[in-house]
């Protein structure tokens, strides 16, 4: 299985950027789709965004959709999350997996994807 470590969450002022990252190791991402997933207190974990192996798909949930943007650099092993104009109830524990997904509807589901990270914490204040 793929090794996940995530980094760059923190605390941010609302209307605030974050970039996190999703280093792997053990293996290569090249063939994975990968995605990220966040969890606030009290909440089921929940789909934010995912990318397809070759980069060519991209999928967002409606609450980030037009302020986060998902990448990846294969050749360095690593996915990153591009979050502006934050909002407070972005709030949460962000997850990134790695998964054999190809159907399009796959992307959203946890039950898709194999390897997980320990999770980076977003704080947003108001």
């Amino acid at each position: 299985q793929v090794q996940l470590a995530e980094s760059g969450g923190g605390l941010v002022q609302a209307g605030g950027s974050l970039k996190l990252s999703c280093a792997a190791s053990r293996r290569s991402i090249s063939t994975y789709a990968m995605g990220w997933f966040r969890q606030a207190p009290g909440k089921e974990r929940e789909f934010v965004a995912a990318i397809s192996w070759s980069g060519d798909r991209t999928y967002y949930a409606d609450s980030v959709k037009g302020r986060f943007t998902i990448s990846r650099d294969n050749a360095e092993n690593t996915v990153y999350l591009q979050m502006n104009s934050l909002k407070p109830e972005d709030t949460a524990v962000y997850y990134c997996a790695a998964g054999s997904v190809a159907r399009e509807r796959s992307f959203y589901s946890t039950a898709s994807y194999d390897s997980w990270g320990q999770g980076t914490q977003v704080t947003v204040s108001s």
